[in-house]
């Protein structure tokens, strides 16, 4: 079978939702956390994301370890949950989030037949490192880019640039995946050939940036960009 994206020299993902399932962290502490444990990790993803939104519009980065720590507070503060220690736990949680299932093997994948990889996050390699290293895949990745060399979070432009800057490819030549709809569309304006990870089946936010596919988990990129298995 074909390509649907033939000529692919790297691919480059997200890391948080796309690679790794941020709800591991308050799943592994679910009993601490209570009964509004899921809907706690809901919130606690919608205010990081907001919050490097308006940070971006306010000109105010701070490393995302920082930004993580104020969603959570925030979060536990609307859920009425005041132990220090159960934000002790969530937050060293986020040092080791779970990958999901199909991402060792469709890493695996890529490697056997010589793909580039890497990881392109609005984390900071504080959390990056501890989190890719303890999923035992940082073999895998030719590098771990944070948005911290620009001082800005996604979808600003810089970041997206900083592949070109440090692996010398094109856009044109980088598959991006993400399963933040709003980041493959940032990444797809730039000029990358993007996949948005839809794992949720959520409707597309109909931003700028044309995606080249849409898939609901990472198994399937290598048949997309003519990987043998």
């Amino acid at each position: 079978m074909a390509a649907a994206l033939p000529g692919i020299e790297m691919c480059v993902f997200d890391a948080y939702g796309t690679l790794f399932d941020f709800n591991s962290a308050v799943a592994r502490h679910r009993r601490a956390v209570g009964p509004s444990a899921e809907t706690l990790s809901e919130m606690w993803r919608q205010k990081q994301i907001q919050y490097t939104w308006l940070r971006n519009a306010m000109g105010a980065y701070a490393p995302f370890w920082q930004v993580t720590g104020e969603a959570l507070d925030h979060s536990l503060a609307t859920h009425r949950i005041a132990d220090p220690a159960v934000r002790e736990r969530l937050m060293g949680s986020y040092l080791a989030l779970d990958p999901f299932p199909e991402v060792p093997g469709m890493l695996a994948c890529l490697s056997r037949a010589g793909m580039r990889s890497a990881i392109l996050s609005n984390g900071n390699p504080g959390m990056l490192d501890p989190m890719v290293a303890a999923s035992k895949l940082a073999n895998q990745f030719e590098a771990v880019l944070s948005v911290d060399e620009v001082g800005a979070f996604k979808p600003d432009p810089r970041v997206y640039r900083l592949v070109e800057k440090h692996f010398g490819v094109t856009p044109d030549k980088v598959c991006f995946l993400s399963s933040n709809c709003w980041d493959a569309h940032g990444a797809a304006q730039f000029g990358f050939r993007t996949v948005w990870v839809n794992r949720t089946g959520a409707p597309d936010d109909r931003l700028p940036g044309v995606l080249a596919a849409q898939v609901r988990d990472l198994s399937d990129l290598p048949d997309l960009i003519g990987v043998p298995r």
